[in-house]
């Protein structure tokens, strides 16, 4: 069969490769039978110069129709793409995942260094550990967190490491770790920098295991951009109103009732989390 070429989110051209395509869909626990299926049906209608966004959308349609749990695992990181510009449902969404691990967390925290101060974005700590840690997001899939940011964030951990605070359990302490969390990828400088210097790097596929994903899908964290039964105006409306995870608005339902949502959308909505989470 000829090779067929198509074109990566940075616009890169690229050999097509099904073992990626199938790899991702594996992560969805999708069933091997359905898997096989939606993999033969996209090879089937690949073209040359297809996108891997048209890839995405053609594999998550079929996989909707087949398994509609795996198909929300398979779209999650569209969903949290879709968190919006601003980046900070991405804050809480981090430090949700931080609260699922048993730590308590700050948003948003002016940390004294020893020579400026500087805005920490979230703050999480138990009795162990106390980390801090710089959330980049970024709304392409293309995007990455380079060696500029990895130089960036470095420099401010440098500055908090060696300091105190007295805000996060009955005693002074220093800060444990720094973390730097995005929601795309790094790039490989940034990468070997991080290593270098033993940096924390967390990304969507990076390191191996324990990265973004792997956190996401193991405290069972799934953001309300991954339902289909609401519209992006709806979930602007819950995000407004603190609301950003599934698990979140099936447990405050008082404040999704004063969101501005009808109540057959809550409805339809509670229906589908109670699908994605049963």
């Amino acid at each position: 069969m000829q090779n067929k070429y198509i074109i990566k989110a940075t616009g890169e051209r690229e050999e097509f490769n099904s073992q990626k395509l199938r790899s991702s869909l594996e992560r969805s626990k999708a069933s091997p039978e359905i898997i096989e299926k939606v993999l033969t049906k996209v090879q089937e209608e690949l073209k040359n110069g297809t996108s891997t966004k048209d890839i995405y959308t053609r594999a998550f349609s079929l996989l909707k129709k087949e398994a509609k749990p795996a198909s929300i695992s398979y779209s999650l990181r569209r969903a949290i793409l879709d968190l919006g510009p601003t980046g900070f449902p991405f804050e809480q969404f981090i430090a949700e995942i931080f609260k699922a691990k048993g730590f308590e967390t700050i948003i948003d925290y002016t940390a004294r260094g020893e020579c400026v101060e500087h805005e920490v974005d979230i703050v999480a700590w138990n009795s162990n550990q106390l980390i801090m840690t710089e959330a980049k997001f970024h709304n392409e899939p293309g995007m990455k967190s380079d060696l500029k940011v990895a130089l960036y964030i470095n420099s401010r951990w440098e500055d908090l490491k060696n300091c105190e605070f007295s805000e996060f359990g009955p005693q002074k302490r220093k800060m444990s770790e720094g973390w730097l969390v995005t929601n795309t990828k790094f790039s490989e400088s940034a990468i070997r920098y991080a290593r270098c210097r033993n940096m924390t790097l967390i990304g969507w596929n990076y390191p191996k295991k324990g990265n973004l994903q792997d956190l996401i899908e193991e405290c069972g964290l799934h953001p309300i951009t991954c339902l289909e039964s609401i519209t992006p105006s709806d979930e602007k409306l819950l995000m407004q109103s603190g609301i950003v995870l599934c698990k979140q608005a099936r447990e405050n339902l008082d404040i999704v009732k004063q969101s501005g949502l009808s109540k057959h959308k809550i409805t339809e909505m509670l229906k589908e989390i109670d699908l994605i989470q049963k």
